[in-house]
């Protein structure tokens, strides 16, 4: 069984899709009718950049959202059995499963993006990775810190890796009890806000509105939610699990882990960079037979469309 997975915010980069673009008439129909939808030019910002520009939030969402979904259409997968994506891929996710069309999802993240950001400036915060510490210990150090500022784990990614989310004191302090605790590596990242945080609210409240009423169908197949790391298949349960995505952690290491139980043997990561590779690669390293691959640009969608 073949599971798609699909990139998050961080894997951009300047010229993501410009091949797409040039080589195939679906994609360049794609990105012109996204430039329309939009009313400004998304697809110059992906191919030319300027790279602020494109790393800001408003503009990165829609633009990863676009060039995996740009991808999907050109392979059309047969052998799809579930899917998932890293906080904004599941957007991405949920199209390729059929719950969201095209049109409607790039609304959504190009909305979702404009909320975050604004949520950014209006409650600054930033998010940091710690490297070496069990869950439960960065748990347990978030829980400690809480009386200088807000601070949760906010990305499950893969073992020994943990992003923390919150208020700049909050996540500082935090770092400096996690090298105490004995972590191998605390980095604090690039960010323009606390994502999956309770500095989010504004946010996910805004949201809301869009989503409730948005037309969202049931999954034609598995797409397993960042909240909850189980699979969702119902339109009502996809609408819950998007806004509560907001503020939630992304357990995308328990999602990988229960694909592959439900018999995922291979994973296709589609969208820009390899991101999602190398964390599935530390997930599932001892699982003899899974095969982890990605497609990001033209001569990626030729040799998986030929196999050669």
């Amino acid at each position: 069984m073949t599971a798609y997975i699909f990139s998050g915010q961080g894997s951009q980069y300047i010229g993501m899709g410009k091949g797409l673009y040039a080589q195939f008439p679906v994609a360049k129909e794609m990105f012109d009718r996204a430039d329309e939808l939009l009313g400004f030019a998304l697809s110059k910002i992906c191919f030319e950049g300027p790279e602020d520009k494109l790393k800001q939030t408003k503009n990165t969402q829609p633009a990863i959202f676009l060039h995996s979904i740009v991808l999907w259409n050109l392979l059309k997968p047969a052998d799809a059995a579930m899917a998932a994506g890293h906080s904004l891929g599941e957007y991405s996710a949920l199209v390729a499963a059929g719950a969201i069309s095209f049109e409607e999802g790039l609304k959504l993240v190009r909305l979702r993006g404009e909320l975050m950001q604004k949520a950014g400036e209006d409650n600054p915060g930033t998010m940091a990775a710690v490297i070496g510490l069990e869950p439960k210990v960065v748990g347990e150090i978030c829980c400690t810190v809480w009386t200088t500022g807000i601070v949760q784990a906010a990305n499950f990614n893969a073992p020994g890796q943990v992003v923390i989310s919150g208020s700049i004191a909050g996540v500082r302090r935090a770092t400096e009890f996690a090298k105490e605790r004995g972590a191998k590596l605390v980095k604090e990242l690039p960010v323009s806000g606390a994502f999956h945080s309770p500095l989010m609210q504004s946010a996910k409240d805004g949201l809301k509105a869009a989503l409730d009423s948005a037309r969202i169908s049931d999954v034609k197949i598995p797409v397993y939610a960042n909240v909850t790391a189980q699979p969702m298949y119902k339109a009502e349960k996809i609408r819950t699990m998007l806004y509560e995505q907001v503020t939630s952690p992304v357990r995308w290491e328990e999602s990988i882990l229960a694909m592959a139980a439900d018999g995922a043997a291979k994973f296709v990561e589609l969208g820009p960079g390899k991101v999602l590779q190398g964390l599935v690669k530390r997930i599932v390293p001892a699982v003899a037979g899974i095969e982890i691959t990605g497609v990001d640009t033209a001569a990626d969608v030729a040799k998986e469309v030929t196999g050669e």
